[in-house]
């Protein structure tokens, strides 16, 4: 069953969820396990995906794996909390936020290129005559969601520590408009089509084009490295039910099975999520006052 819910709908939530790390046997719990996904690629898409992953995972746990696309971020921490989702994939920003308001775990990390972490990076036209931050003044620029790290925070950080803004709260009079696109594809697509000058993305955003638009687009800031998203779980989810779920995610990574990541954002699998890797997060977030 998947399900596109609404803002209004998703209004109270977080993370949670600590997780035993040995394979267990079939939950005994008969509820289904939801699970909830943010909108990083095209939400329609997004449906056929979480219905594919979702009927493995079923098959794999025991018991019945229902997925919906959150409208973003926010959404989805905000699923959890209420209890509308058990279950969630995302950036380790909103991750932070979640942990710091409820007391967050995670339980999974993604790896790509061999490794739990990647960049955010400044993409732009190769034809824009665009070459460095700097030629972005009064120009326009999309980003994925304001709860994200390398959809928006640290590439925008970038900005700051090229001397060109004060701090985040100035970047308005920096660029001519900035838009939240809704997430990574999203804003890469409104800049390889020409609606905004430049894209604040992650480092592999560009493989969401089109071959010919990866072609016609190139990148001229990178930030720091930052953990890649995460799997997280809500507060009080039974720690057999997290066992469960993390050793049928792991199993991911065995040949026989690693074709299904394509239906979870693709990345090449998944390892053990560490905490202390996100202190990182957790200062920019401070920095910024996203923490109180």
């Amino acid at each position: 069953m998947n399900l596109l819910l609404t803002r209004r709908h998703l209004l109270a939530q977080s993370a949670a969820g600590a997780c035993a790390l040995l394979a267990v046997p079939a939950m005994a719990q008969t509820e289904t396990l939801r699970l909830a996904f943010i909108p990083q690629e095209n939400p329609q898409k997004l449906l056929g995906d979480i219905e594919a992953i979702t009927g493995w995972l079923s098959a794999e746990i025991g018991v019945e794996v229902e997925g919906f696309v959150t409208i973003d971020h926010a959404a989805a921490v905000e699923a959890l909390r209420n209890g509308d989702a058990d279950i969630s994939f995302m950036g380790a920003l909103p991750f932070v936020l979640a942990e710091a308001e409820i007391g967050a775990v995670p339980l999974l990390s993604e790896i790509y290129r061999g490794s739990p972490s990647y960049t955010g990076r400044v993409f732009v036209r190769r034809d824009s005559g665009i070459e460095t931050l700097a030629d972005l003044r009064g120009r326009d620029i999309a980003f994925a969601d304001p709860v994200s790290e390398l959809g928006y925070l640290y590439p925008l950080a970038e900005f700051e520590r090229a001397g060109l803004i004060a701090s985040l709260a100035d970047a308005d009079t920096f660029f001519g408009r900035m838009f939240f696109a809704g997430g990574y594809q999203q804003a890469m697509q409104a800049m390889a089509e020409g609606l905004v000058d430049a894209a604040g993305a992650s480092q592999f955003a560009d493989l969401l084009l089109s071959p010919d638009q990866q072609s016609q687009v190139t990148w001229i800031a990178e930030s720091e490295t930052i953990p890649s998203h995460v799997v997280i779980a809500r507060p009080g989810l039974d720690a057999e039910v997290q066992a469960s779920f993390v050793a049928a995610m792991l199993r991911l990574n065995e040949d026989e099975n690693s074709e299904m990541l394509r239906y979870l954002y693709g990345p090449d699998g998944y390892v053990t999520a560490d905490p202390t890797a996100f202190e990182g997060v957790r200062a920019m977030a401070s920095r910024y006052g996203l923490l109180r």
